[in-house]
């Protein structure tokens, strides 16, 4: 597990505000060109969201253990809308993410967490799996008006801050596997050996 995931998950909200603040250079004239450079490669490498339909969210619900539902941080941070708050599921290496801050997440099936997912794109949000250096941490239901990634992309052109992969659910899988996780189909086991 990547040491500095929980550095993170302790200051996600001022990363995320840094996000948007660093991304806005992009538009300077002299600069810009070389903020959307960086921050691209960053948001590929480093940390970004994968879209998911919701079969891929349930696939990879049904791989996960140690299910939390806590408050969206982007919503959290930015509070553009009044969409459901409680919509981020913790998942994969989430709970090292958020080790110091667990407690304001709930333990929940995966039933559970299906049904929040299924409600929240009734309401017109996106599902997104987000990632840290390839370290898969959680499943967000955010809007459009307060998802980090999503505005990075939008307004300010970092094109792999969200990106879908019809890969998705099998990296997940590998993940897990990588990672020693539990919740790895037996196919994707038996395809490793």
């Amino acid at each position: 597990m990547h040491e500095l995931l929980p550095f993170y998950g302790k200051r996600q909200k001022s990363f995320l505000k840094n996000y948007m603040r660093l991304a806005s250079l992009g538009r300077w004239p002299l600069i810009g060109a070389l903020v959307k450079k960086y921050a691209n490669h960053y948001a590929r490498k480093q940390h970004g969201g994968y879209l998911l339909n919701l079969a891929e969210a349930k696939d990879i619900l049904d791989m996960s253990e140690n299910i939390y539902l806590g408050p969206c941080s982007c919503r959290e941070v930015f509070k553009n809308c009044d969409a459901p708050i409680m919509a981020e599921i913790i998942i994969g290496a989430g709970r090292h993410v958020y080790r110091d801050t667990l407690e304001n997440f709930k333990p929940v099936s995966r039933v559970e967490a299906m049904a929040v997912i299924t409600t929240c794109q009734q309401a017109g949000l996106m599902t997104t799996l987000v990632h840290c250096k390839e370290h898969f941490y959680s499943i967000c239901n955010c809007c459009r008006c307060c998802c980090v990634p999503y505005r990075l992309k939008h307004q300010y052109g970092i094109e792999f801050a969200l990106v879908r992969d019809k890969n998705i659910v099998t990296r997940f899988a590998e993940f897990l596997k990588e990672e020693g996780l539990h919740g790895v189909p037996q196919d994707i086991q038996q395809d490793k050996t």
